[in-house]
């Protein structure tokens, strides 16, 4: 196989890497794309495990991409939340329960609370199943160092996480109320679909109108979202998707995508709301991605 061939055969598992250590579908095509250049160079007969050797190259891209987007977050206007992928035809993530927990709103955000070794180490190491060995070569440090850092993301990472449940029939059905309640305004039906302890978050990026800060408790999202829909434009239409294996509405203004709003469903309950309007976040959003592990 050529070197172009190889790559392309990997590079669903590539873009997954980059996109769980990125959280940035964008900056995960910037990576591979540096990566492809470096791997041209090689002989591919010379490589005798080409997923190692890549993943090893395209980790090394994304934790010098990280290290600079983490420091351009620092001074993010309102939530941050990651650039959301469409997931209805995402490969392994369809049934495969670790790989779209691995990928979901929450998980990422956990991710978000990680220095950027332990980031790549937990994603590496955790959903990939790269030995302490390998991960030590892909970030340049020995295999005892790479332990250390693995049990402490690991323990950082059980303590926040969130009990994930993949999309479903029924799930889906539950946004589907989630959204006719809201469009209608019905403050009451939205209140009996969301959990008590319910969070909103917004992400407008500075560059359009959001909320700065997440909304909180039963009652306010329920009027925070009928509102969003009352003084929305005249000419909202809604498209249902599933984006990082959750339920979602694609919200157009006319023939432009205003926002995307993921809908995290716990036991029967809204329990998570996360609306992307940031318009650098959307742009590629319509874009099916393949994932794996």
């Amino acid at each position: 196989m050529t070197a172009a061939e190889v790559f392309t055969e990997y590079r669903p598992l590539l873009f997954t890497v980059a996109y769980e250590i990125l959280g940035s579908a964008t900056d995960a095509e910037d990576v591979l794309q540096d990566s492809y250049i470096r791997w041209s160079e090689v002989d591919p007969s010379t490589v005798d495990n080409p997923r190692g050797y890549l993943a090893q190259i395209v980790t090394r891209q994304s934790l010098n991409q990280l290290r600079t987007a983490q420091r351009r977050r620092e001074d993010y206007v309102g939530s941050w939340l990651p650039e959301p992928i469409r997931t209805d035809a995402a490969g392994d993530a369809a049934k495969d329960a670790l790989l779209a927990e691995s990928v979901s709103m929450a998980m990422l955000l956990v991710l978000e609370t990680l220095t950027p070794d332990e980031r790549v180490v937990f994603v590496l190491h955790e959903v990939f199943g790269f030995s302490h060995r390998e991960v030590a070569e892909a970030v340049g440090r020995s295999e005892v160092a790479v332990r250390q850092t693995a049990h402490r993301a690991r323990s950082h990472v059980q303590a926040r996480r969130k009990r994930f449940e993949p999309s479903s029939a029924a799930a889906q059905e539950v946004a589907g109320s989630f959204l006719s309640a809201a469009v209608t305004g019905d403050i009451q039906a939205l209140m009996d679909l969301l959990a008590p302890d319910v969070v909103e978050i917004s992400d407008g990026g500075g560059k359009v109108s959001a909320a700065l800060r997440p909304v909180v408790g039963r009652e306010k999202v329920a009027r925070f979202m009928a509102g969003l829909i009352r003084i929305g434009p005249p000419d909202l239409r809604f498209e249902v998707g599933e984006f990082n294996g959750l339920p979602s509405v694609l919200v157009y203004s006319g023939d432009v995508l205003d926002l995307v709003a993921l809908i995290e469903v716990t036991d029967g309950l809204v329990s998570g709301v996360y609306l992307v309007r940031n318009p650098d976040k959307l742009a590629a959003a319509a874009r099916s991605r393949e994932l794996t592990r």
